[in-house]
């Protein structure tokens, strides 16, 4: 039977390309959206995945996704925790608000979805769990406290983790991509593209969802069975850790 993998902000931007790469790998694949329903329809339209609606911030709702999931597709085998937001303001200047819906989508968003598909990977002796993180997360930005202490907490996540998953053949990775050609990059005006972001970046150009994508793959696969606990940068050289 066809390995299950649930993808969470999986209809646009990496999470999409996501998708997409685990679909053609041959994964049956569910992508998870929390907003933008328009988007995420057409996306199943275009690629034939089924998308479920749910608030990864949400733990009840994401004990029900996830058994939707299940009871349509099969228990999940490969979860990647990709769904993020940005609530970005100057420290002094952040609210609450913008601090607790950050931590609560990029950091908790992980326990809660993670936590119910745990138990079934551990009966089953196998799991994989891929965490998109950010550069940020390892080297922090400023206007962005809030995303990056969620980031980093996602790396120590990984690491906590895969120490339980280990004897029962599941691992747990995070990938901290850097500046990637997404709808959000894309908006940000060319100069500031061209003159301070890209001459960070030693090979030059911002690098491809899908790119991050075929990094997911390969950490999904039997062939990374001996790597958990780790990080794999993937940002065109900006930082080396």
């Amino acid at each position: 039977m066809r390995r299950v993998a649930l993808v969470t902000g999986g209809t646009r931007g990496i999470g999409a390309a996501i998708s997409i790469a685990l679909k053609d790998a041959g994964y049956r694949v569910a992508a998870n959206f929390a907003g933008n329903e328009e988007k995420a329809n057409a996306f199943h339209e275009s690629t034939g995945i089924p998308v479920f609606k749910w608030d990864v911030s949400d733990y009840q709702a994401c004990v029900e996704g996830i058994a939707k999931i299940e009871a349509e597709l099969g228990p999940v085998d490969v979860l990647v925790n990709n769904a993020g937001i940005t609530r970005d303001g100057m420290f002094h200047k952040i609210t609450p608000q913008q601090w607790n819906e950050v931590i609560a989508t990029n950091l908790t968003g992980l326990f809660n979805m993670t936590h119910p598909v745990w138990p079934g990977m551990r009966e089953r002796g196998f799991g994989r769990v891929i965490n998109i993180s950010s550069i940020n997360g390892q080297r922090g930005q400023l206007g962005q406290v809030n995303y990056s202490a969620a980031k980093a907490g996602d790396l120590g996540f990984t690491k906590a983790l895969a120490q339980e998953g280990a004897t029962k053949n599941i691992t747990v990775n995070a990938i901290c991509p850097g500046y990637i050609a997404t709808e959000m990059v894309m908006a940000v005006p060319e100069k500031v593209l061209s003159e301070k972001i890209i001459p960070q970046i030693p090979v030059g150009r911002l690098g491809e969802p899908e790119e991050i994508a075929r990094c997911v793959v390969f950490l999904a696969s039997d062939d990374a069975a001996f790597i958990t606990g780790s990080t794999l940068t993937v940002n065109g050289g900006q930082l080396f850790v």
